[in-house]
């Protein structure tokens, strides 16, 4: 992916790096990272925390879980600056969702909708962002929402 090459490149150059916590791409977004040469030299750590009680050992509060629930931006929030603080990175990027399905041990939350927020620990800021899946395949979804973070995070280092 291109627009993941151009990421590693600025940041590289820039000394700069970043962490994800994934939950329903399932470690997409670290692999299609770690696809490209010299992301070592910015991918710090990458957690695929897929339940709840994972999200919570790496520091996502029970009680936004239990308020927003486990699909909502503000868990996408906790995971992204959570990862941040725990690897000392300069960006952290949290994705939570549901990628076409019902979870019957997480019923709230929209079916078709993933959150994600990369978390800029450099500025302190959160930037937010939900994406509708609609694709018939979950590998498809996966990928549309990895573009997109991909784009999300470019305009950011860009700035």
């Amino acid at each position: 992916m291109e627009k993941l090459r151009e990421i590693i490149e600025i940041l590289t150059r820039e000394e700069k790096t970043l962490s994800t916590m994934e939950s329903c791409t399932g470690g997409g977004l670290a692999n299609a990272i770690t696809n490209i040469e010299g992301s070592s030299e910015v991918l710090k750590y990458s957690a695929v925390t897929y339940s709840n009680e994972y999200k919570i050992k790496m520091g996502v509060s029970k009680e936004v879980i239990d308020k927003y629930s486990v699909y909502s931006i503000e868990t996408a929030n906790e995971m992204s600056k959570n990862i941040a603080g725990f690897t000392n990175s300069n960006y952290g990027i949290g994705i939570t969702g549901k990628l076409n399905r019902v979870d019957k041990h997480n019923l709230y939350g929209s079916d078709n909708i993933v959150y994600f927020s990369i978390y800029s620990k450099d500025d302190d800021r959160f930037y937010e962002y939900n994406l509708e899946v609609s694709k018939p395949s979950r590998k498809e979804n996966k990928e549309d929402v990895i573009k997109m973070i991909a784009e999300k995070l470019l305009e950011i280092i860009k700035k």
